[in-house]
């Protein structure tokens, strides 16, 4: 299939979409044919390397072998059961998890991370008896319903013809560009402070939770102050409130830990697991202690779907757990983010508008700006970046909160070599340089040589 037939295909039958800024639309980028490793190949034979790990579900890589053993074993006995009845990978799931998050030992298995979201929610507000839930305003946490929307922050809500009620957002952490003006940590966290304060006096009944990711990554990549999440949970348990980390995108080794939130000081009430949790099938998990979830049954609780213990997704799920502790792939993150963040370091030398370079393990974000003491954002500079990459093989999304869309995202899957890392740095670092170029910007010291 070549692109014209594809962009014919999108025009006359796919749903209208915005298509973004780049290459014309999402009908002119490439057509993919097929993925092995942390490799893609589009319909006219050409290799791209995969940088955002598909939909952020391929950190394993694209068939791991150790995945298409599992899987293929699987089919063999059973594609599919009745979400009322047992099957032994389900349970083999359940005992896998729970040995992993003994604080967290129980676990719910549904099949999106939008799911995982809605269920997460829904526990809170069984357990505590509350209502009103909390999320960053840079936040993201799904589009399947009008609930996971509204707690998408990072997207407009206005988008939507209904948002549902009791959800509000409180200001991010995003220490780069400090809402107040304010440097960390002398400011004391004085931004949580303030969102706590409206939010108490907006409050339309009893709180339930606040929901929030260890990394806000479509929110452009943002890292939370030291200290932050532990003065947050403090702040929550003192209002008899929740705190549910969505660790879609920062589960099983992304981070350089196993877990996102073992870099905070804090272990969250409710966690949720998706995108890789599957190895590339789709499977998500809420996961929460004995006492939340009795509460939360008591009160008349339940979550599922129709595929949400399907063995095939439970067997998946498994093995992608066994494969992120077995390999040490979190440790194999680590040494990605050293290798990656030091060469944009030496960049930064160069190119004055790499303002910030940010994040953990794999899912790393660079921000453009236009001046770095204006901290203008880089908009059309990131565009020409991402065109440059994309026709030189390189795939990586961009992303940032509130109009701007100047945030590079990096994440490489965990298995990626050296050699990938270097060849996606060389590519990276002659389309900054181009970039650069076109804007004519560089640092007074580049300039001065």
């Amino acid at each position: 299939m070549d692109k014209a037939e594809a962009k014919k295909i999108v025009n006359n039958y796919s749903f209208p979409t915005e298509g973004g800024s780049y290459m014309g639309g999402i009908e002119n980028r490439p057509i993919l044919a097929k993925s092995i490793d942390r490799t893609v190949t589009d319909t006219e034979g050409k290799e791209y390397i995969d940088f955002q790990s598909g939909q952020m579900g391929a950190a394993l890589g694209h068939q791991h072998p150790r995945m298409i053993k599992r899987i293929t074993e699987t089919m063999k006995t059973m594609f599919h059961s009745s979400n009322t009845m047992l099957n032994v990978p389900r349970l083999r799931l359940h005992e896998r998890i729970g040995k992993l998050l003994p604080r967290l030992p129980r676990s719910v298995f549904l099949v999106s991370g939008s799911d995982s979201i809605e269920a997460a929610i829904d526990l809170a507000r069984k357990a505590t008896g509350g209502l009103d839930v909390l999320g960053f305003h840079a936040g993201l946490h799904g589009s399947t319903s009008y609930l996971t929307r509204s707690l998408s922050f990072n997207w407009n809500r206005r988008k939507h013809a209904v948002v549902a009620p009791a959800t509000t957002a409180i200001m991010a952490p995003y220490c780069y560009r400090c809402p107040l003006g304010l440097k960390s940590p002398e400011c004391s966290f004085k931004c949580l402070d303030i969102s706590l304060e409206l939010a108490d006096a907006n409050f339309t009944s009893k709180p339930a939770a606040m929901i929030a990711e260890p990394i806000l990554s479509a929110g452009g990549v943002i890292v939370p102050p030291k200290g932050y999440y532990k003065k947050l949970k403090r702040e929550l348990e003192m209002r008899d409130m929740l705190l549910i980390f969505d660790e879609s995108q920062t589960c099983l080794g992304k981070t350089g830990k196993v877990f996102g939130y073992e870099h905070e000081e804090v272990t969250p009430d409710i966690l949720t697991m998706s995108k890789h949790f599957g190895g590339g099938l789709p499977i998500s998990a809420v996961c929460t202690t004995d006492e939340i979830a009795q509460k939360a049954v008591d009160n008349g609780y339940f979550a599922t779907r129709s595929h949400a213990t399907d063995p095939l997704l439970c067997a998946a799920g498994e093995e992608s757990i066994d494969i992120v502790v077995e390999e040490d792939l979190a440790s194999r993150s680590a040494h990605i983010e050293k290798k990656i963040k030091g060469a944009f370091e030496e960049m930064a030398k160069e190119h004055e508008m790499i303002g910030d370079i940010r994040g953990r393990g794999v899912l790393l974000g660079i921000e453009l700006v236009k001046d770095r003491e204006t901290k203008e954002p880089a908009n059309d500079a990131l565009a020409k970046i991402f065109n440059y990459s994309l026709e030189h093989g390189l795939i990586f999304q961009s992303r940032g909160t509130r109009g701007m869309l100047n945030v590079i995202r990096l994440v490489p899957p965990m298995t990626s070599t050296d050699e990938e890392v270097d060849r996606a740095l060389s590519i990276l670092n002659d389309a900054i340089d181009e970039a650069s170029k076109t804007l004519g910007k560089k640092t007074s010291a580049a300039a001065a040589e």
